[in-house]
């Protein structure tokens, strides 16, 4: 359960996004403090998020044996709701760069996305809520999260297992950062240049992520439910 827990948790790190803004507040004028603020987001939203995720599943028992069905029912739904978005961003396509909107008399224009507009003006308190806002509850985390929280596991071993999917949830903020503090200019450097990259390839990573996740829930659930695992 926790390698598979992990493999989740490692497709719901791989966020374009995250490493954007690791980016770009690595390179603010009080680097580590910015940075550190914007971990602290992400670990308050994905802590919160795992915990009430594992509170209401073992709430409803569905670790336990006799829950067979409702346990594989609840991994084939989230595998189907990630093969329905993988294929609506395939369908959708990656959306092209709109033109701001002229501004209202008397009023600032207003630019990009609610993220873009707090990373312009870096800070700790804004790189804290930015931390929450990229790392807000994802299907893929979830589920990574509902493999734990439908174990026979005990609360203590869960706390552990939790923790460690935190951990590599917030990949793409600390190892950039623990890069950056042993090698800040080259780490700054890499980071820039492949950031091209990742606003070139940021659709498709997410197309095969999201179906990459749901192909491997929506099989484990239809293993489980016709009793070919338990």
């Amino acid at each position: 359960m926790l390698t598979e827990a992990l493999g989740l948790a490692l497709l719901a790190a791989i966020t374009p996004t995250a490493l954007l803004v690791a980016a770009v507040f690595l390179g603010a004028a009080n680097p580590h403090r910015t940075v550190l603020f914007y971990l602290a987001g992400a670990v308050a939203m994905t802590a919160v998020m795992a915990i009430v995720v594992f509170v209401v599943l073992r709430a409803g028992h569905l670790y336990k044996p006799h829950q067979r069905q409702p346990r594989y029912g609840l991994r084939l739904g989230l595998g189907l709701l990630l093969l329905l978005l993988g294929g609506y961003f395939l369908r959708r396509g990656p959306r092209p760069a709109k033109p701001p909107k002229p501004p209202k008399p008397g009023k600032k224009p207003k630019q990009g996305s609610i993220i873009s507009r707090l990373t312009a003006r870096p800070g700790p308190w804004t790189a804290f809520l930015v931390g929450i806002l990229v790392y807000s509850p994802s299907v893929t985390f979830i589920a990574a999260v509902q493999t734990i929280a439908t174990s026979r596991q005990d609360v203590a071993e869960s706390a552990l297992d939790l923790a460690l999917i935190i951990l590599v949830t917030l990949l793409f903020i600390w190892v950039p950062f623990g890069l950056f503090l042993l090698a800040p200019e080259r780490t700054s450097r890499t980071l820039h240049s492949f950031n091209g990259w990742l606003r070139s390839h940021g659709h498709q990573i997410v197309v095969v992520v999201s179906l990459g996740a749901g192909a491997l829930l929506t099989l484990d659930g239809i293993l489980g439910l016709t009793g070919a695992v338990t």
